[in-house]
């Protein structure tokens, strides 16, 4: 019987990603499992307007600190359900690859993965970093879709 011991739910913040961490949240728990947090930051982020480029570095920082602060609030209530729960901010422009690469540094027994559900050319267009995943991950991966007209 599959029973993971580490459960990585990746988030954006976005409510797809929410709506995931829940599932990843209540399957920790049940398999008693920790519950590892991730979010991926850009390298090189796009300056909003108003941003000098000379304040890139610090711009950067500002981001991996919100992120930082949305994680571990995430986890503070995981942890307040009774569930084992950490954090970590990962850097890369290509955020499967960094969540597959943390994966298999952390030996994740599991992913659970939201998608934001697009089909046809939008899928085309943009990609998908949930389909880059469930196809590189060593670990299985839950995917849970999205519903397309919420987009």
């Amino acid at each position: 019987m599959f029973s993971p011991k580490r459960i990585m739910a990746p988030i954006d913040f976005s409510q797809f990603s929410l709506a995931a961490l829940e599932t990843a949240k209540a399957m920790a728990k049940t398999y008693d499992a920790e519950l590892f947090l991730v979010n991926v930051v850009p390298f090189i982020p796009t300056l909003p307007d108003g941003v000098p480029y000379f304040q890139e570095g610090a711009y950067e920082q500002q981001i991996i600190e919100a992120a930082k602060k949305s994680l571990t609030a995430a986890a503070d209530d995981a942890i307040a359900s009774g569930t084992r729960a950490r954090t970590k901010v990962g850097m890369a422009n290509d955020a499967a690859m960094e969540i597959v690469r943390l994966a298999e540094e952390e030996k994740v027994d599991l992913i659970v993965i939201a998608t934001h559900g697009m089909t046809g050319w939008r899928r085309l267009a943009f990609g998908s970093v949930t389909d880059k995943v469930a196809r590189t991950a060593e670990c299985p991966v839950l995917i849970l879709r999205g519903n397309a007209t919420q987009i």
